[in-house]
């Protein structure tokens, strides 16, 4: 059994309790001192909920999606996402782990430039080795259509507005099927059409089962979520 068969095993049987942070801690030493990104942040997200975390520029909103991802690691506390507690994990399995538990969406959609929107969509199903090459493609056409933008599967992502590109990029966090997406404010650089469609979509996401967290500064997009929590100085000081 390998790394990957062994997270999906540790995902049966939990319970709703999907996410679970414990006095989560982030120190980063930058050059005017230690700055504490996160201070003591204790947080719990079910299975099926719609959570968007709200807060002032440097309250520590991207330093805690971070965290749950794996994309940056604690000073200290403790991170369980689907079973794994993922503070103990090395660079090499963070990556598998993320793989088939999270789909990350951000804000500059960060498509592949030489790449066309099927292969972007593709990609995460390649780099972790799921599905046969023909499963893979039919898997992106299909996500493709989900979101609307299969008549542009051929195109390179600079042929496509900000609004399909974002699609794209919801579409490629779905292809390997994990049970989050965590969005780093996912309509910051969208018009207003645009950005209703891409929430649209998260609610549809949502009703299918999926858990959603959302870093946004906008107050009427986080009232769209099911819960929202407040940060302030790298605290929770409200849920809601």
């Amino acid at each position: 059994m390998n790394d990957i068969d062994n997270m999906n095993e540790n995902m049966v049987g939990q319970s709703t309790k999907l996410i679970e942070l414990h006095q989560l801690v982030k120190i980063y030493d930058t050059s005017a001192g230690f700055f504490t990104a996160l201070d003591g942040v204790d947080l719990t997200i079910e299975k099926g909920e719609f959570v968007s975390i709200v807060g002032k520029s440097g309250s520590g909103k991207t330093t805690l999606i971070n965290m749950v991802t794996g994309i940056d690691q604690p000073t200290s506390g403790e991170i369980f996402v689907a079973g794994t507690a993922v503070h103990t994990l090395n660079e090499n399995q963070i990556a598998n782990w993320r793989g088939v538990t999270i789909g990350v969406v951000f804000q500059f959609f960060q498509l592949l430039p030489t790449l066309t929107v099927l292969e972007n969509v593709r990609l995460p199903m390649d780099f972790c080795n799921i599905h046969s090459r023909e499963e893979r493609t039919r898997r992106a056409i299909n996500l493709l259509e989900l979101i609307g933008i299969a008549e542009h599967a051929n195109k390179l992502p600079s042929r496509l507005s900000g609004g399909y590109q974002q699609r794209a990029a919801i579409a490629r966090a779905l292809a390997n099927d994990p049970p989050i997406i965590a969005t780093d404010e996912p309509t910051g650089n969208l018009d207003s059409r645009s950005a209703e469609v891409v929430i649209h979509l998260f609610d549809e996401l949502v009703e299918k089962g999926k858990t959603i967290l959302m870093v946004t500064h906008d107050a009427e997009l986080s009232r769209r979520a099911m819960r929202t929590i407040h940060l302030a100085d790298g605290k929770v000081i409200r849920k809601n």
